[in-house]
């Protein structure tokens, strides 16, 4: 009987981590019933962080919660209350992107506009249920406004010269004069832990408006603009210059930079996902690790879900294989026992896309076959008997 431990992240826009997790699993048991398949979605902190911790701790309970979207409009959304065996109240985990993220806005990108009220409130929600700790997932932001929609639904004030509160997101920045934290909500006794994968500084060429402006509808002229309001908020801020090129600043348009002024913490997204579902120890009872995300490129060696996975299996002695609706041609897949493109599979990017659930059953009845075969017990790369 194969033990395989199933710890993918969402491929945004298309399929939640959850269901992706169910699907490979689907495939696998078809090619081979009676395997026993561990599903542990996983996430470093953006879309899909409430569904892997939902689906992988027993007891975990969403509180539902209506917040203001990053449109301005409101947005039905929730919070996600954990168990802790030490600790009766228990631990929030609030996700920007469910509250203050891209996807609300569908096609339609609100630039200088957009701001993360609606993270913030979700966060006050949360605190108001007495949690002794919060964790707080900070991909996917829709905005640029360095947190500060966050911190106003936590209790501070931001006003312009004359005193009157500055309008929402970057644009309101640009007429900041004073930033008041003095009634801040204080954080939870546990403190709050914040996950991201990015170590961007808030301002410079690698800054939030520099190098995720763009994403958000920010044009040349609007990226200068956000970079000036952003390092407008850092002076305002006390000790902001500090906080500003503190690593993971820059992370969801300076929501980490507003989240340090609170006095959060930020790590590693997937490091600290993996450490609550207890990933560690299912892929140490393991034979196999699958994990995979979207787009699988150059980048995803830079803190992504499969990276740390492959690291994770690798320092237990366990093989892992890659699923991922697209392996670009710049990707290092060395680590891997096996990998699998989607869009292989399907013959395109489109037919891939159109029907996920279906590609990745197709998948993990692949790797099932390549395991049988004696595949995945060696480093194969890209290419390989599993249809990569």
């Amino acid at each position: 009987m194969t033990r395989v431990v199933v710890a993918i992240d969402s491929l945004k826009g298309s399929l939640s981590a959850a269901a992706a997790a169910r699907a490979l699993a689907a495939g696998w048991t078809a090619a081979e019933p009676a395997a026993r398949i561990d599903l542990r979605p996983m996430a470093d902190g953006g879309e899909g962080t409430l569904d892997a911790f939902a689906a992988a701790v027993p007891g975990a309970r969403r509180m539902p919660v209506t917040v203001t979207g990053p449109h301005g409009e409101p947005v039905a959304a929730s919070w996600l209350w954990l168990p802790s065996p030490d600790d009766e109240r228990g631990t929030g985990v609030v996700e920007l992107a469910s509250t203050s993220g891209i996807e609300l806005l569908g096609d339609v990108r609100r630039g200088l506009d957009a701001d993360t009220t609606g993270f913030g409130q979700a966060i006050a929600a949360a605190l108001d249920a007495g949690v002794s700790r919060v964790v707080l997932g900070i991909g996917s932001s829709a905005s640029t406004d360095g947190g500060v929609g966050m911190l106003r639904a936590l209790g501070a004030r931001f006003a312009d010269r004359h005193g009157a509160d500055i309008v929402p997101g970057a644009r309101g920045l640009a007429d900041l004069a004073t930033a008041d934290l003095a009634e801040l909500r204080p954080l939870p006794p546990g403190g709050a832990v914040v996950l991201t994968d990015v170590s961007n500084p808030l301002l410079g060429a690698r800054g939030a408006a520099a190098v995720f402006g763009p994403q958000k509808g920010l044009d040349a002229a609007g990226v200068a603009a956000a970079e000036r309001a952003l390092a407008g908020l850092s002076r305002a801020v006390p000790r902001g210059d500090v906080l500003a090129s503190t690593d993971g600043a820059g992370a969801a348009g300076g929501t980490g930079f507003g989240l340090l002024a609170w006095g959060a913490g930020l790590t590693p997204g997937a490091r600290e996902v993996a450490t609550l579902i207890g990933l560690a120890d299912a892929v140490a009872a393991a034979d196999l690790v699958i994990t995979g995300e979207g787009s699988f490129d150059g980048q995803s060696a830079a803190g992504k879900v499969p990276a740390f996975v492959a690291e994770l299996a690798a320092h237990a002695g366990v093989p892992a294989a890659l699923v991922a609706g697209r392996i670009a041609p710049d990707a290092e897949t060395a680590a891997f026992a096996a990998s699998v493109s989607l869009t292989d599979l399907a013959g395109s990017s489109g037919a891939s896309f159109a029907d996920p659930a279906r590609w990745l059953r197709a998948a993990g009845a692949a790797l099932a076959a390549t395991v049988s075969a004696g595949g995945a017990d060696r480093p194969t790369g890209r290419g390989t008997g599993a249809g990569a």
